[in-house]
């Protein structure tokens, strides 16, 4: 956890999110599924004017109301939001998945004899009637982001529309109620003619995926959320902008902002470096491409109080190396090369160099040397080789900053990572990328050597409480030891995709294996994944597995 006196923003504590529930009423339409959904009040203290699904709070008659469920399993530790989502689309549209005593649907006749000013429960009872919790399905849960001062824990259902029933609204809390393609509801939305919310938006781009409502219900489940989601917010071109957690950005705004303030600009720029926490700034250089994402990120660790780490100064072009120099007025104590690409170390030498005649002093150009199997265009001495667990320490007077070194060859021979040891943060390098997988290209990048480092940077991150990756290119990773084992079955899940391509066509070779083994990547993208591919089929061969 990175020490909250090094927080950018102070710590805010979240107001209390409330209970909630709500319901979509799904139909199958001319043009596939349609969902109800209805235009909140202009003058509500809740997104007033907003399209949503009928819902509220869970009250505590819903805590009461359990023996008025029918089908007793059904909803599981869900079932009393689920009578909240059934009473709260009764009382804003008229609209009851309720069935007789003799086990028959309610139809909108029934309704008739009961009165939406009044509680509901109560006249289920005296009727002997019981709602259709079992015909309610789990879908997901939404917190309301850390930002906002109202905040809600929303369980979301999905239901069939109960036949014979008409939607009324109670022309309160709720008005005109439509039913919708998913699909068009975006449409509206996007033209700024349909106000809704990041989740409801989310919701509705998943409900698109499925051609019929019984598809979609389907996919739903008794009693576990497809999703559990607490959205937080940056800025994009000046405007906020929410995310989920399995969105690129998220993890870099829970480490930025984790108690949910809006400050952090998530736009990539070049210019100057983005603040991290107030000893951590990531200078982006011009060097966007398939290859490097938005460009290779040249992490400063440090403050003027006790000089500066440069990771990665990149490639060589002089802006980038005058933008560093201008950040650090040149006190920069050592310049560390994650490995020996050209998008990451020959900046090194001009960086250092230019520190020397500004200030006279020349910081140590610090690494792995490049192995004889590297690239010509890879070729990389260090002013000194780091060891393995070896420590680089940083003190301002008040705070004491350790990156530690870790030898993790596979994606290059001459890779390491480090640790921020006092704040739970690993700079990765090429080794673990955002949004996508490294390639391994022999015979300087070795398969077996890259799963073995990831092994050896899974127990760290266990062992040292590590929580974020700061990887070479992309936005900060959250969940460190998942996402590197989430990494590591994908490694293998592609592996055996490889070892059924070998096998398939016994006498191919990397040209026949490839389409078989990449057909879920773009063809575009085959020369890189070729690369990979001649990695793990050496690998194969090594353990005798083909």
């Amino acid at each position: 956890m990175a020490r909250s006196t090094l927080q950018l923003h102070p710590h805010k504590e979240p107001a209390v999110a409330h209970p909630a529930a709500t319901l979509l009423l799904l139909r199958d339409g001319a043009q596939g599924v349609e969902v109800l959904m209805t235009r909140r009040s202009p003058t509500a203290s809740f997104l007033p004017g907003a399209y949503v699904f009928p819902g509220g709070r869970v009250d505590a008659d819903d805590h009461q109301a359990h023996p008025l469920a029918r089908a007793p399993g059904a909803g599981g530790r869900y079932r009393t939001a689920a009578l909240a989502a059934l009473r709260e689309t009764f009382e804003e549209l008229g609209l009851l998945l309720a069935v007789q005593a003799d086990g028959s649907p309610v139809t909108h006749s029934h309704l008739q004899e009961l009165d939406r000013g009044q509680a509901l429960y109560p006249q289920l009872h005296s009727r002997g009637w019981s709602l259709s919790v079992d015909r309610v399905r789990m879908l997901a849960c939404w917190t309301t982001d850390r930002s906002v001062p109202k905040r809600f824990d929303t369980a979301f259902f999905a239901a069939m529309m109960p036949a014979q029933q008409e939607p009324v609204a109670d022309e309160k809390e709720q008005f005109e109620p439509v039913w919708v393609r998913p699909e068009d509801a975006l449409t509206q939305h996007q033209a700024g003619n349909f106000f809704m919310i990041f989740p409801t938006i989310r919701t509705l781009h998943w409900l698109a995926e499925f051609e019929q409502a019984e598809q979609a219900l389907a996919a739903c489940t008794d009693d576990e959320p497809l999703w559990n989601s607490c959205p937080r917010g940056g800025m994009v071109s000046g405007q906020a902008q929410r995310f989920m957690e399995q969105d690129l950005p998220y993890a870099e705004l829970a480490l930025v902002c984790p108690s949910g303030q809006l400050e952090h600009a998530l736009d990539w720029q070049h210019e100057r470096p983005v603040p991290l926490l107030r000893h951590l700034h990531r200078l982006t250089a011009p060097n966007a491409s398939v290859m490097t994402g938005p460009g290779t990120n040249s992490y400063i660790v440090g403050d003027a109080a006790s000089g500066y780490i440069v990771i990665d100064p990149g490639p060589l072009l002089n802006d980038h190396i005058e933008r560093l120099l201008a950040f650090t007025a040149g006190r920069v104590k050592a310049i560390v090369c994650t490995h020996s690409h050209p998008d990451h170390s020959p900046a090194a030498q001009p960086l250092a160099q230019a520190c020397a005649r500004l200030t006279g002093q020349t910081p140590p150009v610090l690494g792995l040397a490049s192995a004889a199997t590297a690239r010509a265009t890879a070729q990389f001495t260090p002013d000194r080789a780091l060891a393995d667990g070896e420590r680089l320490t940083l003190h301002d007077g008040e705070h004491t900053s350790t990156l530690r070194v870790l030898h993790t060859p596979g994606h290059a021979a001459n890779h390491l990572c480090l640790i921020l040891e006092e704040d739970g943060l690993l700079f990765s390098g090429d080794h673990i990328l955002s949004g996508s997988t490294t390639i391994i290209d022999p015979p300087d990048g070795d398969m077996s050597a890259y799963l073995d480092s990831l092994d050896r940077l899974a127990q760290a991150c266990e062992k040292d409480g590590i929580e974020f990756i700061l990887p070479a290119h992309g936005h900060v990773i959250g969940w460190a030891a998942q996402s590197i084992a989430q990494l590591k079955a994908h490694r293998l899940r592609r592996e055996a995709r490889v070892l059924a391509a070998m096998r398939a066509v016994p006498q191919g070779g990397l040209d026949d294996w490839l389409p078989l083994a990449y057909d879920d990547t773009p063809a575009a993208l085959w020369p890189m994944a070729r690369r990979s591919l001649a990695a793990h089929v050496q690998r194969v061969e090594q353990l005798a597995m083909f």
